[in-house]
């Protein structure tokens, strides 16, 4: 899972394996596969950031 943050300052968890796009108009949007959407704060680059670290993390294991 990875830490984002929505527009209202909540933390939320998503699981990335989920995440079928991410728009940015102005604010990053995260559509799953689940058809839910979420908008945050991170950018499409830090969300994307995020992704990489927890793929490194879990391989590593």
């Amino acid at each position: 899972m990875i830490k984002l943050t929505k527009l209202n300052g909540e933390e939320i968890y998503i699981n990335p394996d989920l995440i079928e796009k991410m728009e940015c108009h102005p604010n990053t949007t995260i559509l799953l596969t689940t058809g839910k959407s979420t908008i945050v704060k991170e950018t499409p680059e830090e969300v994307t950031n995020r992704i990489v670290e927890f793929r490194k993390k879990i391989h590593n294991k």
